[in-house]
């Protein structure tokens, strides 16, 4: 097979839309995505399996070995992006379009161009001297459910020694960073006429009650937990929403609260749910039967991985930066949850990712390949 030219790579992947959304009018399949890859990988004498995500129509992971056994090194990434606004976009989406030194596209940096990085770094080496496996991952909906992730790690089949996933990082190793959890806490109450309010229960009164136990969650939270690595060193808690009531002449007979929590390593989503509760405890007791708390989402957990790892001692030499902690989330978890070590490491940075005219900057691309051919040398030859 002749080698793959990486810009021309690069318009391809971005020219496939794999938009992932929990609004069904936006959400698209990555099969076509999965498809361009499973040809790449093939091409370079990878085993390419493709697994279709249950209970998600349209949506696939891929997993490309070279080598056998277990052990090795495993680059992985995702599929889809987010939705996009095209009146705050100035250029095509879906085509690459290069001014200067940055490439534009959705997906340029988040993520699917990493897997043109993967391919032109492992064009340049000699695959046939890897003494243990290189595997390849691409996952569905991380940007939504991270189901093809978690699909993964509960299947349990993959086993490498070491992990490296290429989201934006500015190729700064990243080895730590928080989870993510949105809960609504529901109050029902009893609705009536407002000229005798006692003749009700009203659940905007009693939310501002559960309001008030759980700004003193707040400062438990913050006077319980540490974390240095972090700018923010403890879980925090966000009041996001609030919606309750119809009517000034009726009491409130419903209200509900949403909230963002953010757990640190070594405190667990169940954890927080735990307090949570706890907390709110008291309002239970009084009004039995009124209070509900429920996920918005599926949480996400935490994540960190162990600073005596070689793995971050060899990207921090490739990169020539520290190791650091971030606040987004990742499929790092999930990932992890196959027993290896596990790293954050990409191309281009966060700021950019979400954005209109997402970009990736070229000074990233010999860089980017030469720390892929640095991990892959190191791990599996």
């Amino acid at each position: 097979m002749s080698k793959l030219d990486f810009f021309q790579m690069y318009r391809d992947i971005i020219a496939i839309p794999s938009i992932s959304s929990t609004d069904p009018a936006w959400d698209q399949s990555n099969q076509q995505v999965i498809n361009l890859l499973a040809d790449w990988f093939t091409g370079l004498g990878f085993a390419v399996e493709v697994q279709p995500v249950a209970g998600l129509a349209g949506k696939f992971n891929l997993v490309a070995t070279l080598g056998q056994g277990s052990g090795g090194l495993l680059l992985a990434g995702h599929t889809d992006t987010v939705p996009f606004d095209a009146d705050r976009w100035s250029k095509d989406p879906f085509k690459v379009t290069q001014e200067g030194d940055r490439l534009y596209g959705l997906g340029t940096i988040d993520m699917k161009g990493f897997f043109a990085f993967i391919v032109a770094a492992l064009q340049e080496l000699d695959l046939t001297q890897l003494t243990k496996p290189l595997r390849i991952l691409a996952t569905a909906d991380e940007e939504t459910t991270m189901a093809g992730a978690k699909a993964i790690a509960e299947a349990a089949r993959l086993k490498p020694d070491y992990a490296v996933i290429g989201e934006p990082t500015g190729l700064v190793p990243v080895i730590m960073h928080k989870g993510h959890m949105s809960e609504s806490i529901r109050i029902t109450g009893k609705s009536g006429h407002s000229s005798d309010p006692a003749n009700g229960v009203n659940a905007i009164e009693l939310m501002h009650k559960a309001i008030g136990k759980l700004m003193g969650l707040q400062q438990e939270l913050k006077e319980k937990y540490n974390n240095n690595h972090f700018k923010v060193p403890y879980p925090t808690l966000n009041f996001g929403a609030i919606h309750g009531g119809d009517s000034p002449n009726r009491i409130c007979g419903c209200c509900e609260l949403h909230i963002d929590l953010r757990p640190i390593p070594g405190v667990s989503p169940e954890e927080l749910v735990a307090l949570l509760q706890a907390n709110l405890g008291e309002l239970h007791e009084c009004h039995p039967g009124c209070l509900h708390i429920s996920h918005l989402h599926d949480p996400i957990p935490p994540y960190a991985c162990a600073e005596d790892s070689p793995l971050i001692a060899e990207a921090e030499q490739a990169t020539g930066h520290a190791a650091e902690a971030v606040n987004y989330c990742t499929e790092a978890p999930f990932i992890q949850q196959l027993g290896c070590d596990t790293l954050v490491l990409g191309p281009g940075h966060i700021a950019q990712a979400h954005q209109p005219d997402e970009y990736l900057d070229l000074s990233f691309v010999k860089p980017t390949q030469a720390v892929l051919q640095h991990l892959v040398r190191r791990f599996c030859c």
